[in-house]
């Protein structure tokens, strides 16, 4: 063995992240990861430190950049919630604790450019100040070594009419101080105080350190819909237990993004398994748990709509009929993304994908979509729900409920692939958002602990225009019908003709998401 391979040997010492960092990460980055690597311990055993992520860095991605502009931010913390990368965070401070931070800052611009990020909120400044309270200032930073430019932050505050992010060519902003300001956030300024967060507000989540379970660095697309979910499945779990929690992955996007070797993105632990059997692996993680007196440790099951509905549904169910403590995400995109786009039985009838491609004889996939919700509804004493990360508080209540439920749940979130949709990086929550107006997939609870009747026990509650088949806008009139949704996405656009009119197997299509929405309605009966 040579002495360059002798000095990169792991010892106990190499469990340290900082370890990990001088000889394997450092290395990555300099794109010299496959060549200067010996043979390691951790390696061997497919371990890996947590947030190693964190290093990772995205800023090469795009061109762009969203700038804050303070003057027009309400600290709704929208953006917050919206942003899969993780890559903007906020703080409530005092000015006390304001300028005790800027003052550490010697160069002049930079520190000028640092204060213009704080700004006096009604929320967090005018209401302290009438309840005689010390007020406190907002401000928002954006990480440009995470951030991947796809806008959706953008998007979400100018659909609120806000407009206080815009994006900017990287060439015209000073990035230098952007940089320069995740060191200030994260090592300068102090963390938000307890006084400043309302546990009313699902949104004040991410003022919560502890809810930062993943903080950046995951290889997912732009905008992607499934991050984005999964980070507010996990900020609800770790606000409420911290780092009591394991995660087991089953294959799929969601495995790939998290742990590309060396980039490991969440600080709990957590285990990749095969495709088909996460909730079994699983439900055997629970009864060592339990075995080790770890009761109260919770256990997340991660899968796309593939791994669950498809070739892990026998061993979804199992863990299902167990009436253990395991709470279950599936992240929907109505295709198996990561193999590229094929159809699963998520899948909605027409569209266009892998193995239900639209041809001269076949116009798209021609079964009825599975429903995994009204299924697992049929398992006894199971909590049930269909969220979607456009409604955040529904979401985050859901999760909590979910939480808080003692045995299985089964929460199953719309999660737009925009590749596999066929829409833009930034339309994540606008597409999500449709989805449930359009009742192509609406939310729902379904909790047995409230009543002794299915219709004590679902609640449809979050869904607009309950009464009626489709909902309408108010302000244009226009139906929100399945059609207008598919309208929108190109996985659905070689089922409209030159004129915009649906075929016939897009019709079949809406029928069948009106039957849904009607078989929802008689069990809760409305």
């Amino acid at each position: 063995m040579s002495k360059k391979d002798s000095d990169l040997n792991f010892d106990q010492k190499t469990r340290d992240l900082s370890s990990f960092k001088e000889k394997i990460i450092d290395l990555y980055n300099k794109g010299k990861g496959s060549e200067d690597i010996a043979a390691n311990e951790l390696l061997a055993r497919s371990l890996l430190p947590p947030l190693t992520a964190k290093e990772r860095n995205f800023s090469a991605v795009s061109s762009m950049y969203p700038i804050y502009y303070s003057d027009k931010c309400v600290g709704c913390l929208e953006c917050v919630v919206a942003c899969p990368d993780a890559a903007i965070l906020a703080r409530v401070n005092t000015d006390a604790e304001v300028q005790d931070g800027l003052v550490k800052i010697e160069q002049v611009e930079e520190r000028e450019f640092f204060k213009s990020k704080f700004v006096k909120t009604t929320k967090y400044w005018s209401v302290y100040e009438r309840k005689n309270k010390t007020p406190a200032l907002f401000s928002l930073w954006i990480d440009p070594t995470k951030c991947k430019g796809c806008e959706e932050c953008v998007e979400i505050c100018h659909s609120g009419a806000h407009d206080a992010l815009k994006m900017i060519s990287k060439t015209e902003h000073k990035m230098e101080f952007e940089n320069k300001a995740s060191h200030f956030v994260n090592n300068v300024l102090p963390i938000t105080k307890d006084e400043f967060i309302d546990p009313r507000l699902y949104t004040d989540l991410f003022l919560i350190e502890n809810a930062w379970v993943y903080q950046g660095g995951a290889g997912s697309c732009r905008g992607c819909g499934e991050m984005t979910a999964l980070k507010m499945a996990l900020a609800v779990t770790g606000a409420k237990y911290g780092k009591d929690m394991v995660i087991v992955a089953a294959t799929g996007c969601n495995s790939v993004f998290s742990s590309t070797y060396p980039w490991n993105i969440f600080s709990v632990p957590w285990t990749n398994s095969l495709f088909e059997n996460s909730p079994a692996v699983a439900l055997g993680v629970r009864m060592r748990l339990n075995q080790t007196g770890k009761k109260s440790t919770k256990v997340w099951v991660v899968g796309g709509d593939g791994a669950m509905n498809d070739i892990g549904f026998q061993s979804l169910s199992r863990v299902l009929m167990s009436q253990e403590d395991i709470k279950i995400l599936v992240l929907d995109t109505q295709v198996y993304s990561n193999t590229g786009g094929q159809v699963s039985c998520s899948t909605f009838m027409g569209q266009d994908a892998k193995m239900g491609a639209y041809g001269k004889v076949s116009h798209g996939k021609k079964e009825y979509r599975k429903e995994l919700g009204l299924i697992a509804m049929a398992h006894p004493q199971i909590f049930v729900a269909q969220v979607s990360p456009a409604y955040f508080n529904h979401f985050f209540k859901t999760v909590h409920e979910a939480l808080e439920f003692p045995g299985p749940a089964l929460i199953i979130a719309y999660s737009p692939c925009m590749p596999e949709h066929g829409v833009s990086d930034d339309l994540s929550f606008d597409r999500a958002k449709a989805a449930v107006m359009s009742r192509a997939f609406p939310i729902f609870v379904y909790n047995p602990k409230r009543g002794n009747t299915i219709k004590e026990n679902l609640d449809l509650k979050g869904n607009p225009s309950v009464n009626e088949d489709w909902h309408k806008d108010p302000k244009t009139g226009e139906i929100c019908d399945f059609i207008w949704f598919a309208k929108k996405e190109g996985r659905f656009s070689k089922s409209f003709n030159k004129e915009g009119l649906p075929n016939e197997l897009l019709k079949q299509s809406q029928e069948e998401r009106a039957k849904n929405w009607h078989v929802l309605k008689e069990l809760a009966q409305i």
